[in-house]
């Protein structure tokens, strides 16, 4: 389809009230919806184009039992070049269209000694490194439209959907790999060093990845619901001795290792969200 259809798909009822933003190796997290209808990147006016490995590129419109969905198969990354107002375009552009819910994933490396390889995080808070040197999505004139110009980030995260992601996942046999933590967005593109590595220990982050957290400022910043799933593919280094060096085919093998279960995961959550009119606490 090309870009006059994309126009019209994206407001012609039913409109999407979820969105889903895929992390690295998860385009799969689409398969649940059906009445699929797909755009890529490329075809869709002044839109980013995803440049990562294990990144689709694809605006992927489905239903999910009677709830309208948006899946945003591939981040954009500070280190692909763009700004972070391409990054979080959209997030806003899911406003606009009357989206109301977000669930944001991502691949993070590991950093809490508890957590494994595979294992699912349900974020609760997050450290926005970039933001701290003045790299941050809400910086300059602030639109009113979307929000106020100092929101606050001390929820950012739905307590109401963390905790039903929590019940679906011990619903599904998922509850020995589910784990709740912090996560700590950095640049990228090199993973860490392990001097960085064991600071961000010490600052009390969970886990640690290259995306997610400005995607969930803005969209925390227009009112809208947000909940956060890391998958951990893989153990930061913490220790001069170890040989062993993180790559990005090893993110992607873990990421889909775990895609089944995380798709049937975010098939389940957004239908119960359905049913039980999560409100937005």
């Amino acid at each position: 389809p090309g870009p006059s259809s994309v126009t019209t798909w994206s407001f012609e009822p039913p409109q999407p009230t979820v969105a889903v933003i895929c992390g690295s190796g998860l385009g799969l997290l689409a398969d649940g919806a059906t009445g699929k209808q797909t755009f890529r990147y490329q075809d869709i006016p002044n839109f980013p184009v995803s440049t990562v490995m294990g990144h689709e590129g694809c605006l992927v419109f489905g239903t999910i039992e009677d709830t309208s969905c948006v899946f945003m198969q591939g981040h954009f990354h500070l280190y692909e070049g763009y700004s972070l107002c391409q990054v979080t375009l959209p997030v806003r552009i899911f406003k606009l269209m009357g989206v109301e819910s977000v669930l944001v994933t991502n691949a993070s490396g590991g950093l809490c000694p508890d957590f494994k390889v595979g294992d699912i995080m349900i974020i609760k808070d997050h450290i926005n490194l970039p933001g701290f040197a003045g790299q941050h999505p809400l910086c300059g004139p602030n639109d009113e439209r979307f929000g106020i110009r100092f929101p606050c980030m001390s929820d950012a995260y739905s307590k109401d959907l963390r905790r039903l992601a929590l019940d679906v996942g011990s619903e599904l046999g998922c509850g020995d790999f589910m784990r709740e933590g912090v996560y700590c967005m950095v640049s990228g593109p090199n993973f860490e060093t392990i001097a960085e590595a064991r600071m961000l220990q010490i600052l009390g982050c969970d886990s640690v990845g290259m995306s997610m957290v400005p995607e969930v400022t803005v969209a925390k910043h227009c009112g809208l619901r947000v909940l956060g799933l890391s998958l951990i593919t893989n153990k930061v280094s913490l220790d001069y001795s170890r040989e062993e060096k993180v790559n990005h085919e090893e993110v992607l093998q873990i990421s889909k290792m775990r895609a089944e279960v995380l798709q049937k995961l975010v098939t389940m959550l957004i239908s119960r969200c359905q049913q039980q009119n999560i409100n937005t606490n």
